[in-house]
């Protein structure tokens, strides 16, 4: 071993190792050995299944001496397995020790990059049988947050993950079926790249639902990401599910459009708030990347969502695992259990799986219709909980997880979850970029852009210029007038704030307006301009970024919208106004001057 002095960095990464191997600086031992300090030194955060040791590492070591750098492009570059994919020689367990099996031959993506040099370190812990989007749900211990012992870290590859944050692995395997190569890239401050069904061989893997199952990588950058991706993936002849899907980098375009949803999505948990205005700060950047924008409402991909554990799919789980779990009563976590014989219910007749698999087939056609030669950008998570909430509340918290990732795999789309900063200290908040199947290439090139935009490198190949930075850093505003729930101390004013608005004045409007109570849930108001007469309304004037504007516009629901609205001395600002069919039924509320009179009396 070398006894060259060195600085670790906390993050371990393929550039820097392969700049220390070229220099001599490092062997492959030198790596191994701090490896394993640091997973010892990080034991109690339940990482590890099958923790690093020598026993099982050196095997690789040795085979890299008849390897050479230039013929294995992985050469030396640790990587963990998520402990329901088979690594030959070491127990697979699934996270349920009277379910381990241990076999003769690694799964084909492990024996691929194997191959091309990379060494397997251990076995990863896990939601049991990949069920669960948290990473609690382990007999072997609540996997921890790399970054906030007390939050959850995600799930089911939540130990993949924290062994990337921590610096224990470049790369981590994990598998995905409703989301859980995405939910702990976003929790703990990772890229998690989810391929196409079918790109990388799913053979070696324990199924969830071996339809829909894919195997992913957590990486700390989309290049390193991409790297392992151009040895795990092709064609596995022997693998029924397999299919041959270009590597991603096989085109330079980028997409013709990005799609962004409608209404502002829902958020929860703890950190709703601060997590909303990380969202609204993402969508500025993606209206700044110079590419075109459409709103699209989410209908579609809710109702593909609530297939999977809404209906019949949930069992092809109990197809995989029921025979077990009936022949080892009270063997699995109770959870996983629960969840697992959810799948045994006689609602879920031959009919009824027909029944979905058509209505499936349906958004398929219209999801490919919608993202034709598009993206979809979506937060990764509307938020995250507390280990103690999540075990306090185990059904509905894991739900919320999978709000925004449960419908990929059924709409047969890619996708690909990157960092957009923090929503609150060590609290990363994450975007996941979706597409089709045949458009992995348009989705890596925006999210690329994406990164960029954030402040990244300027990504290479583009086939447009990227937006100039000063755009988000310097952006251009707007004024906008504000008459109702988004004024200083009512519950919209957030809104305002999370798009880097700031409150200017008060303003009144000409003498033309009529202010009415609109009758929805919440009530808000609606200024409707007069042909003649009208009177005159307290409004505030807020500065906003125009890179927000655009998002923030598409977002209000009808009869509201905006418009220019007139103000006293006679000039025009963009604001709030209301379609003037709103006017029958609403209780007009003029005489009051303002909604913050009304709502006083």
């Amino acid at each position: 071993m070398t006894t060259t002095t060195i600085e670790w960095p906390n993050e371990l990464t393929l550039q820097w190792l392969r700049e220390q191997y070229t220099a001599k600086l490092l062997e492959p031992a030198d790596v191994i050995a701090e490896i394993i300090r640091r997973a010892e030194a990080d034991a109690e955060m339940n990482i590890w299944i099958t923790p690093p040791s020598i026993a099982v590492i050196q095997p690789y070591l040795d085979r890299l001496t008849t390897l050479t750098p230039e013929s294995s492009p992985l050469w030396g570059i640790p990587f963990a397995v998520k402990d329901n994919i088979d690594l030959a020689g070491v127990p697979t367990t699934a996270a349920c020790a009277e379910f381990s099996y241990t076999p003769t031959a690694s799964a084909v993506v492990v024996h691929r990059l194997i191959h091309a040099g990379a060494i397997p370190i251990g076995k990863t812990n896990l939601d049991q049988f990949a069920t669960g989007l948290v990473g609690t749900r382990s007999p072997y211990g609540e996997t921890h947050n790399a970054l906030r012992s007390e939050l959850i870290s995600g799930g089911s590859s939540s130990g993949s993950a924290v062994s990337v944050a921590r610096g224990q692995v470049v790369f981590a395997l994990g598998t995905d079926t409703a989301g859980s190569g995405r939910v702990p890239a976003a929790l703990n401050g990772l890229v998690g790249y989810k391929p196409s069904l079918g790109a990388w061989p799913t053979k070696g893997v324990v199924p969830a639902c071996a339809s829909l199952d894919c195997v992913t990588v957590f990486a700390h950058s989309l290049d390193d990401a991409l790297a392992v991706d151009r040895h795990a993936r092709g064609l596995e002849e022997t693998d029924p599910w397999s299919r041959s899907i270009a590597h991603p980098s096989a085109g330079d375009m980028l997409p013709a459009t990005v799609c962004l949803p409608t209404e502002t999505p829902t958020f929860y948990g703890p950190f709703a708030g601060q997590y909303e205005r990380a969202w609204m700060k993402s969508v500025a950047v993606i209206e700044a990347m110079g590419l075109p924008v459409v709103y699209v409402e989410l209908n579609l991909f809710a109702e593909a969502a609530a297939i999977l554990y809404g209906g019949p799919w949930v069992a092809e789980r109990w197809a995989d695992l029921g025979p077990f779990i009936e022949s080892h009563p009270g063997t699995a976590f109770p959870v996983t259990e629960q969840v697992l014989r959810t799948g045994a219910s006689p609602d879920y007749t031959a009919a009824a799986v027909f029944q979905a698999a058509h209505k499936l087939q349906a958004f398929k056609l219209e999801a490919k219709q919608l993202l034709k030669d598009a993206v979809l950008f979506l937060p990764t998570c509307g938020g995250t909980w507390t280990r103690d909430e999540v075990r306090a509340n185990p059904i509905s918290t894991n739900s919320d997880m999978g709000r925004y990732t449960n419908h990929c795999n059924l709409l047969d789309l890619c996708a690909v979850a990157v960092q957009a900063g923090e929503a609150d200290t060590d609290l990363p908040f994450g975007v996941t970029l979706f597409a089709t199947a045949e458009n992995e290439s348009l989705l890596c090139r925006a999210a690329k852009r994406f990164v960029s935009a954030f402040g990244g490198e300027q990504p290479a190949g583009d086939a447009k210029p990227s937006a100039p930075q000063t755009t988000v850093v310097t952006p251009a505003t707007t004024l906008v007038a504000v008459c109702g729930l988004h004024m200083r101390g009512f519950p919209l004013e957030k809104q305002m704030i999370a798009c880097g608005a700031t409150f200017v004045r008060e303003a009144e409007s000409a003498s033309k307006y009529r202010l009415v109570k609109l009758p929805t849930t919440p009530a808000k108001p609606g200024m409707i301009k007069q042909k003649q007469g009208g009177s005159s309304v307290t409004l505030e004037i807020w500065e906003m970024p125009v890179a927000s504007f655009g998002g923030f516009t598409a977002s209000i629901p009808a009869p509201l919208g905006i418009g220019k609205v007139e103000l006293s001395d006679g000039t025009e600002v963009p604001g709030f106004i209301c379609e003037a069919y709103a006017e029958h039924g609403a209780e007009d509320i003029t005489a009051y001057g303002s909604w913050r009179n009304a709502v006083l009396q």
